[in-house]
């Protein structure tokens, strides 16, 4: 059975008047960029569907919860994603994935995920978990910063006027 949102998105795809949306990955997200992400879709009328593990609480009014596997929200964000939607994940194969399917992506730091750049993140990520496996040691993220918050806010508002000029043509 179909849940509400799910239902929603199946009438404005097939109905032609299909909109621009804004997908969280809202299992790792910041919870400074998910404020950002509704202020953004609130000043551009965009709907915001968060998509996370029964283990965490998310307060979002089209959130989607998902069984807590290890890969299940981004099964259902790439089950979900349209073309011209906007992506937020900082996961690299999820990110390849929605950029198949002529989505946007950026990452919670303000990043931008490009396709031709993906073949090359996905092999060094592949030989950073082989080095790990070896017993090697990587460094981890560094720590989120105000910057990646203007950076983020910077980079989604781009992204979101690319694509509503794009819808418009």
């Amino acid at each position: 059975m179909l849940n509400n949102d799910l239902a929603i998105l199946f009438i404005l795809l097939y109905s032609g008047e299909y909109k621009l949306r804004i997908i969280v990955d809202a299992d790792a997200c910041p919870k400074s960029v998910l404020k950002h992400t509704v202020e953004i879709g609130a000043k551009y009328g965009i709907p915001i569907i968060t998509v996370a593990s029964f283990n965490h609480n998310i307060i979002s009014s089209q959130h989607i919860t998902v069984e807590s596997g290890s890969q299940e929200a981004d099964l259902k964000i790439i089950n979900i994603t349209g073309c011209g939607d906007i992506i937020v994940t900082q996961d690299w194969g999820l990110a390849a994935i929605v950029l198949s399917k002529k989505a946007s992506a950026l990452s919670p730091a303000g990043i931008e995920y490009e396709a031709e750049r993906m073949t090359f993140m996905l092999e060094e990520r592949e030989m950073k978990a082989k080095f790990r496996r070896n017993g090697g040691r990587t460094k981890g993220p560094k720590k989120r910063a105000a910057e990646d918050d203007i950076r983020f806010l910077r980079t989604l508002e781009k992204i979101v006027l690319r694509e509503i000029e794009r819808k418009d043509t």
